[in-house]
């Protein structure tokens, strides 16, 4: 007896969704490609000033926003290709694109990073003359694009990891140009050359760290790992504890994207109960809606004491 149930759901209390799908869908994406149009245009004034300026820290920054505007239309491609319906080759739809571009996303950032730590220390070795009051001129015109290209991804950014990869990058530009500009003063006013691979090397730093707190969420979903904050033994006991129903195994639950978990399992239930079927079916998915934001669920009724269990146990989770 196998129950399939696809609809979507919302919740609420997931862990990093912070606003509920709808409200970002009609978010225009447009955003994205002005977004990538500045990004671009930055990096050519970027690069021009830091050859000209001599500042490692400037081109960095060009590279890093090199790496912006390609994670930004990723990020494009990927939300477009998300809308797609499902069909019979991606019966599940094509939800999980944007995971797969917020990993490459991530991926590319974690390049940039290593790269601004190379060049950081190479440059406090060997430290090279440059020009202040150009190096100061140029972070003030990348603050500007990076915080009108982060005002453009804000909302988008909070209803999805991969819209939120990219908006992280602009969000690192943005402290990189501020501390590119108070660089530029002590350069200007102090002459600490030094203070150039200082700001890289600082850049660098945060970067790998943003890099190491959202990758362990990307890989989750695409790993189809329990999704965060779930408690599998709570959720096998609420089940239980419906009147009728005598265990659970065969369970896994994943996500299919960020607003979408899904379960499937075997139901055990009392064999005096199975003219109830229905109405126990329908308080289990109740609980799994209401108290676990599970709304797509995949279950198999069985009674108890039954021999037909011919599923594989070896990776379940089994509780009678």
């Amino acid at each position: 007896m196998t129950d399939h149930n696809n609809h979507s759901h919302d919740h609420a209390d997931h862990t990093h969704s912070l606003v509920r799908s709808d409200e970002i869908a009609g978010v225009s994406d447009a955003r994205l490609l002005w977004a990538v149009g500045l990004n671009q245009l930055l990096t050519v004034g970027q690069v021009v000033a830091g050859i000209l300026s001599g500042s490692i820290a400037l081109l960095s920054g060009a590279a890093h926003n090199f790496n912006d505007a390609n994670a930004l239309l990723i990020a494009y491609i990927a939300r477009r290709i998300s809308k797609k319906e499902a069909n019979e080759r991606y019966t599940f739809g094509y939800r999980r694109a944007e995971m797969i571009g917020a990993l490459i996303n991530l991926t590319l950032l974690g390049v940039i990073g290593l790269y601004l730590v190379y060049e950081g220390v190479k440059r406090l070795f060997f430290p090279e003359e440059i020009i202040g009051w150009m190096m100061a001129a140029t972070a003030v015109l990348a603050l500007i694009v990076d915080v009108g290209t982060a005002l453009l991804l804000w909302k988008m950014s909070r209803g999805s990891l991969n819209v939120r990869a990219a908006f992280v990058h602009n969000i690192v530009d943005a402290l990189g140009s501020v501390a590119v500009l108070i660089g530029a003063a002590a350069i200007i006013w102090l002459d600490w050359v030094w203070v150039d691979a200082a700001i890289t090397l600082l850049i660098a730093g945060y970067v790998l760290w943003q890099v190491v707190k959202m990758l362990p969420l990307v890989t989750r979903v695409l790993m189809e790992g329990t999704p965060p904050g779930l408690d599998l033994d709570a959720l096998i006991a609420d089940v239980i504890r419906v009147d009728g129903v005598e265990g659970l195994h065969h369970l896994h639950v994943w996500e299919l994207d960020e607003q979408h978990r899904a379960i499937e399992a075997h139901v055990l239930i009392l064999e005096s109960r199975t003219s109830d079927l229905e109405s126990i079916k329908r308080e289990v998915k109740h609980c799994l809606v209401e108290r676990y934001n599970i709304a797509h669920s995949t279950l198999e009724f069985e009674v108890g004491g039954s021999e037909n269990r011919d599923c594989d146990e070896s990776n379940a989770i089994v509780s009678h």
